[in-house]
């Protein structure tokens, strides 16, 4: 079965193209950049063949996807004969809200419904609402399916995902933790207890995704307990350029000696404050570790800022699981990253977590195992891949419609 994979944002379509038929290839992938804007970018990538680059106008995303069809089928740089052997469409949809628990075929209702969380994913939805309209056009009759960033945390209890407010604001609002980067953390999960010969529903595991957007999860048993990310992306932990958790108190203050707009309080703690904010140089950690060996006091008090509060989260996520059986780093900087992963594990072991440095050192985008053989809890680097869990679910399903 042939499937595409698109993720839309605001004005770029990331896309891949899959045969997930026996062992699943990617086929081909691309980025389309600047939508709506002049002077439009396709980058397409097809495995085994020369990389295809197009500038021009890409006024919306029907003429972007359409443009991805047209790569597809190029008589040099495509993949496949016809648009016709596209067998189904996997959408990734980053909120959900309390609405859906897995992935789920699209029809009008779920278009309704991930029409009704745009409010909580403003620069997502409605570019996700946008990606599966115009599908229809171009592909009339193809079944979508739709991967939510959120079901995978629907399993949290409720003592975990509600906040301290009065309660009619869950009422009339729907305000409670909902997570995010789902896909990722359960993906990671089931490859690595795949790798190890352990028990995915038997088993106790902290997941890392970090990356220029991060969040912890704890797992337990195959179901999300608890994570680090909220109502909105910018809870938990220190990110590129994201608070994580802070005082409210702080923001309050801040509007008002700065005399900061609620959309200037939103711009500073999403685009001007974690590592970046800390440091004044830089979201990217391979400038702030190399500022740092230069001697840089605010690259190194944004290091080690990142790696305390990741320490923290993995404490307090074994005292919600009662004890850790393995514990995940993966995305970006959890998959190349060796430094970051030291400073996370340092003095860990009274938890039972012990790296082996030189293993630990030589990792870089790999799926191997990092603690020594005396670690009572394993730690392991995983690469993630969630367009294949999109491709993966979108199968699932569309294979349910034929049976």
């Amino acid at each position: 079965m042939t499937i595409l994979v698109l993720n839309c944002g605001s004005s770029s379509i990331k896309y891949q193209l899959f045969n997930m038929n026996n062992n699943s290839e990617v086929l081909a992938k691309g980025l389309l950049e600047r939508i709506g804007l002049t002077d439009g970018i396709l980058t397409h990538k097809p495995t085994g063949k020369d990389n295809y680059k197009v500038v021009l106008d890409i006024p919306d995303h029907t003429i972007g996807i359409n443009m991805v069809m047209e790569a597809l089928v190029h008589p040099v740089y495509g993949v496949i004969k016809s648009v016709d052997e596209i067998r189904a469409v996997g959408h990734r949809v980053a909120h959900g809200g309390e609405n859906f628990k897995e992935s789920v075929l699209i029809d009008n209702d779920v278009k309704r419904d991930i029409e009704k969380c745009a409010e909580l994913a403003p620069l997502h939805n409605p570019a996700h609402l946008k990606g599966i309209l115009s599908c229809e056009k171009l592909l009339p009759g193809i079944p979508q399916v739709a991967v939510f960033d959120t079901s995978f945390h629907q399993t949290m209890p409720d003592y975990a995902f509600m906040y301290a407010i009065p309660y009619e604001y869950y009422e009339k609002y729907r305000i409670r933790k909902y997570g995010f980067h789902g896909t990722s953390h359960r993906y990671v999960a089931e490859k690595a207890c795949r790798l190890l010969g352990m028990e995915y529903q038997c088993s106790k595991i902290i997941t890392c995704h970090l990356g220029n957007g991060a969040s912890i999860t704890a797992i337990e048993n195959g179901r999300s307990i608890d994570t680090s990310m909220g109502f909105t992306p910018v809870d938990g932990l220190i990110m590129g350029t994201r608070t994580g958790e802070i005082d409210p108190g702080v923001l309050l203050y801040l509007a008002d000696k700065e005399e900061l707009s609620l959309s200037g309080v939103n711009n500073m703690i999403n685009k001007k404050s974690g590592v970046a904010g800390i440091s004044q140089l830089s979201s990217d950690m391979r400038d702030l570790e190399k500022a740092a060996a230069e001697g840089n006091p605010k690259a190194l008090l944004a290091l080690n800022m990142y790696a305390y509060k990741i320490k923290k989260f993995i404490g307090a996520y074994t005292a919600a699981l009662n004890g850790l059986d393995l514990l995940i780093f993966t995305a970006g900087v959890g998959e190349n990253d060796f430094n970051a992963r030291k400073m996370i594990c340092t003095n860990m072991e009274y938890m039972g977590i012990e790296i082996d440095t030189e293993i630990n050192h030589g990792v870089k985008g790999k799926d191997l195992i990092i603690s020594k053989p005396t670690s009572k809890v394993k730690v392991m680097v995983v690469t993630t891949d969630e367009e294949y869990v999109i491709a993966s679910d979108t199968k699932a399903i569309v294979e349910k419609l034929n049976v």
